[in-house]
């Protein structure tokens, strides 16, 4: 009966239009990964993207997407997998798993046992990122502080910070987490009061932000409209490229934490009802190909779980310890964790409260 299921499965997938769905995050592809794949395979892509999880995770609940591939992040993968929303890798249709590093694949296997839903596409953290030269003016005689979180969540500091811009990511399940974090708490608690001080800590600092953004925040750091962004580890240091590029002279840094930033796994799944699951799983294969993930991280400046990739990841990016990290700041990094429904409803009530200053 196995081999009769592969067999269909073959013959659905030479059966389907040369067409596929992606959802993916914004600013997170090369510029020629659609149009290296649409010239080799006849398929036509279309490509939407969205800057958050949150929005990924009621479109799936919804069904009848129309996507093929959608890449939320694996914490919220694990959620979609035990709704039942997501399909089962056939992995005889993607040989390239062979390339994916042992230890990314363990770390996906808590939130996907067997890896039988979820394959990574890129990986990064949730940290500060600072325009160092306008913060150390902003911050005067006071010192930097040793632990990169104070610049977000202490008061004394983030005041000081406001004149030249303060941006927070627009995402409960970015914001929170990290707050939880900062207070000694389990970043994904599963104790309700633990929101409520999570709740207090972002009320002392909201007077003191001045944006909140989940991708517009790059181009504002390259070009200098904001000094400090509580964001990802990847969109920092593509504002850092951005502003070399474009000789705007403003110095971008992504921090990492004395206490960590918060990991995330960015994850390809396909969804239960996709209309054309032999083309997302070519995709994937496709995007396991060494040299198209190098080109993904040497675009993103976000880490990809190939281990036979490096070879091709250009020299600056490969040995920058904030894309790549060291064995021991990857050891103080926080693992993703899933929440029940109450838990994220309690988690957005916190965030909005927050947000609007209610």
């Amino acid at each position: 009966m196995a081999g009769l299921a592969l067999a269909c499965s073959s013959v659905f997938a030479q059966e389907e239009e040369k067409i596929l769905n992606v959802y993916n995050w914004s600013d997170y592809i090369a510029e020629d990964t659609i149009r290296n794949f649409e010239k080799e395979t006849g398929i036509k892509v279309r490509y939407d993207n969205f800057d958050n999880n949150e929005i990924v995770h009621a479109k799936l609940v919804a069904g009848k997407t129309g996507y093929d591939i959608v890449v939320p992040s694996s914490n919220w993968a694990k959620l979609q997998l035990e709704g039942g929303l997501l399909r089962k890798l056939d992995k005889a249709q993607i040989p390239n798993l062979k390339n994916l590093d042992p230890a990314v694949q363990a770390a996906l296997a808590k939130m996907d046992p067997g890896n039988e839903y979820m394959v990574d596409w890129l990986w990064g953290y949730t940290t500060v990122g600072i325009n160092v030269d306008k913060v150390k003016a902003a911050l005067g005689s006071m010192p930097m502080p040793d632990n990169a979180w104070d610049l977000v969540f202490k008061p004394e500091y983030i005041s000081k910070l406001k004149s030249c811009g303060v941006s927070f990511l627009d995402s409960a399940s970015e914001v929170v987490p990290a707050a939880l974090h900062y207070l000694g708490k389990p970043s994904f608690s599963k104790t309700p009061s633990d929101y409520a001080a999570a709740g207090q800590l972002l009320k002392s600092v909201r007077p003191h932000i001045t944006l909140f953004s989940s991708s517009g925040y790059i181009n504002d750091m390259a070009n200098g409209s904001i000094c400090l962004a509580l964001g990802w580890s990847g969109d920092i240091n593509i504002a850092r490229q951005r502003a070399i590029d474009g000789k705007t002279g403003q110095k971008i840094e992504a921090l990492i934490p004395k206490t960590g930033g918060l990991l995330f796994f960015d994850v390809m799944v396909i969804p239960a009802d996709a209309p054309r699951p032999g083309n997302a799983h070519k995709f994937i294969n496709y995007i396991l190909r060494p040299e198209v993930h190098a080109s993904l991280t040497n675009k993103v400046f976000y880490a990809n779980p190939n281990a036979e990739s490096r070879k091709f990841v250009k020299p600056e990016v490969a040995n920058n310890p904030t894309v790549f990290l060291s064995p021991s700041d990857m050891a103080r990094m926080v693992s993703p964790d899933s929440l029940n429904n109450d838990l994220r409803r309690l988690m957005t009530r916190t965030f909005t409260s927050f947000k609007t200053g209610m």
